[in-house]
């Protein structure tokens, strides 16, 4: 296999890079192409899906010509996608029929509202692990299915396919030869009976949606048909990985055994727990889905998402003009006050997972005449690190597994005093990559394994830098606590 490299997709919500691996699972080089977001006068959140598709083409093209390689020695792609972004398509033709409503979007509310869906709202969460949501791509396909003109006769007829980015990537990389999607992506729609691995009749029925116009759901290491990239290959080459970023980040950081965890610090985060292949339904504010597929063989996680985490050390600079860049707020951290009882809870659009309280609003506990930029900047740090612990808790609480170590991965973790705090609130080992792009990283090993390029050792390729508790066994019990009084005063 010498000379051989694989390529991922990794199409995320502000764009899409393509990263090129060499036979030794080396990232090689990236190229990024950004798209535009879409926002109007009522907040509505969107993307144009043909955009989309073209910057795909464009970052493979950018990916080769800067790695100045010959196209054919590419043997494998692997796609991760932003997984609850909806949109809905022509089946003959590919054409995106309305923009994609992305995950943020909430334009779907009023759908979650309506009797018909209310009555089995119950039914919903033991069948898809999901609570209701307009979060979800159920509510979103529904609205895109009512307020598309033509959408509605298309599927009557059987003529449109919709899905999450995935799936329309694969449809029209395929030249419409595939409509599928992996079992990652069905368990975030909020349609899929994770337990029996089957579009549910009822619950797709109850929000307008056929299931004959669903996806074909496969395995994530499955072929997933062949593609040129519109002619830049001699000859097609497979798509052999398809998972949802998060999924993706979760097997590259190779957390394949039950109770392994990572937490991925972005925008937002998501913290996810394998719990094996018997999924446990959350007693504790968590969602259950499905981690992926292999060889015929699912694996199950429990998640936790958060809203605000690297997006409150955003409204710090942007907002609050405190900070000229991110990195600048580890430097105030450490300067801050060492016995300062500042706490920021971040309940921007609400409190989420385990609270789930969408009308509780942010706040900042425990200001004294000391308090300044310093105090802030560690507060802002510290509420990532409280936010996180949250969920790592209850997660030890529904799965009966204590943590020994969390593997994180974002741009965020670069910041040493995070890392630290980090460790000593959640009690355990942090382990930080020597690389960031742990999404596109897991559709690359899921895709060249598939291939046969790799077998799972590369998995263990990442090296780490380890942070482990150093903090007073009381101090961290009197910081915690002072984070859930503070939580308690917005969760009303």
């Amino acid at each position: 296999m010498s000379g051989r490299y694989v390529i991922s997709i990794d199409q995320s919500t502000q764009g899409t890079k393509a990263l090129l691996f060499d036979k030794n699972g080396v990232l090689m080089c990236r190229c990024d192409v950004a798209h535009k977001q879409i926002i109007n006068d009522l907040g509505w959140v969107s993307h144009d899906p043909e955009e989309i598709y073209e910057n795909v083409i464009t970052a493979v093209k950018g990916v080769i010509s800067k790695a100045n390689i010959s196209p054919e020695l590419v043997v494998s792609v692997g796609i991760s996608n932003q997984r609850e972004t909806s949109l809905i398509w022509e089946k003959e033709t590919g054409k995106p029929l309305n923009h994609a409503v992305v995950w943020q979007c909430a334009r779907a509310a009023s759908i979650c509202e309506r009797s018909e869906i209310k009555e089995i709202e119950a039914y919903i969460y033991k069948t898809t692990g999901i609570k209701l949501s307009p979060y979800f791509p159920a509510a979103k396909i529904a609205w895109l299915l009512e307020n598309t003109m033509g959408a509605g006769k298309l599927a009557d007829n059987n003529a449109i396919c919709h899905g999450t980015m995935d799936s329309y990537l694969v449809y029209r990389l395929t030249g419409g030869q595939v409509y599928a999607t992996d079992y990652s992506n069905a368990s975030r729609t909020q349609l899929f009976d994770i337990f029996n691995l089957k579009w549910d009749e009822r619950i797709c029925s109850a929000f307008g949606i056929e299931v004959s116009n669903m996806p074909k759901v496969m395995d994530s290491d499955s072929c997933y048909g062949y593609t040129d990239f519109e002619g830049l290959l001699s000859e097609k080459i497979p798509i052999h990985g398809v998972m949802g970023d998060s999924h993706a980040a979760l097997f590259g950081q190779d957390c394949c055994e039950k109770g392994k965890t990572k937490a991925t610090y972005g925008t937002g985060s998501s913290i996810m727990m394998n719990i094996g292949e018997k999924p446990i339904l959350s007693k504790n504010g968590l969602v259950t889905s499905l981690a992926w597929g292999r060889g015929g063989h699912v694996q199950y996680v429990l998640e936790g998402n958060l809203n605000y985490t690297g997006a409150v050390i955003t409204w710090l600079k942007d907002d609050l003009g405190l900070i000229e860049n991110a990195a600048e707020t580890e430097k105030f951290a450490n300067e801050a006050t060492r016995d300062d009882e500042l706490y920021l809870v971040p309940a921007f659009t609400g409190l989420g997972a385990p609270y789930w309280n969408f009308r509780a609003k942010a706040a900042i506990i425990g200001m004294d005449r000391t308090t300044g930029k310093a105090e802030f900047c560690r507060a802002a740090l510290e509420c990532i690190a409280y936010q996180i612990t949250d969920i790592v808790k209850a997660m030890s609480e529904d799965s009966g597994v204590t943590l020994s170590e969390l593997r994180v991965d974002g741009g965020p973790t670069r910041n040493e005093y995070l890392m630290q705090f980090q460790s000593d609130m959640a009690g355990c080992k942090v382990l930080v990559p020597n690389q960031e792009e742990l999404s596109g990283i897991g559709a690359a090993y899921m895709a060249g394994i598939a291939a046969g390029l790799w077998d799972d050792s590369i998995l263990s390729k990442l090296k780490r830098t380890v942070h482990e508790p150093t903090m007073d066994e009381k101090k961290v019990k009197s910081k915690y606590e002072g984070w859930k009084k503070a939580v308690e005063t917005v969760n009303k």
